[in-house]
């Protein structure tokens, strides 16, 4: 049996456990009345991904061919926090007659996550970079110098 073989194993193992765990926890929890309105809920969350957020993204992926691995990848995270936070961002004025609804800054969250996104996805990039230039011999690993041989030349 090979390695690959016993992770997966591992991997399903711990996928089904957690799903039974949630399902435990929803059918157990004084607070949730309607089960069958949760697995609603899970079953449209699932259908949005799959019929929507993912077709958008392969299809951002097709368009955007030229783009990095790393830039591509930071784009959808961004997307998602987007998605996923935007309808706080959009609702943060509107109260509903409770103060405690919606208490914090979420705008300020927001941009705060997608700047880090940004910069994480800067510095992987530029590490990516960093590294293929080193290996194709274009930088010597002094900052402000470059490397002896030139561009053109074979070693």
């Amino acid at each position: 049996m090979s390695t690959a073989t016993v992770v997966r194993g591992a991997l399903v193992v711990a996928a089904l456990a957690s799903v039974g765990f949630g399902a435990y926890g929803m059918l157990t929890d004084p607070y949730i009345n309607d089960p069958l309105d949760v697995g609603v809920w899970a079953v449209g969350g699932a259908v949005l991904h799959d019929g929507l957020w993912l077709p958008l993204v392969c299809l951002v992926g097709a368009a955007l061919p030229r783009l990095p691995w790393t830039v591509r990848g930071g784009l959808v995270v961004a997307a998602t926090l987007s998605a996923v936070g935007l309808p706080a961002v959009l609702d943060a004025g509107n109260d509903h007659g409770n103060a405690t609804l919606l208490p914090l800054p979420y705008l300020r969250n927001w941009l705060v996550l997608l700047g880090v996104t940004a910069a994480l996805t800067l510095l992987v990039e530029g590490v990516r970079r960093a590294r293929r230039a080193r290996r194709e011999g274009r930088w010597s690993g002094r900052p402000g110098r470059a490397s002896r041989r030139s561009p053109g030349r074979a070693s």
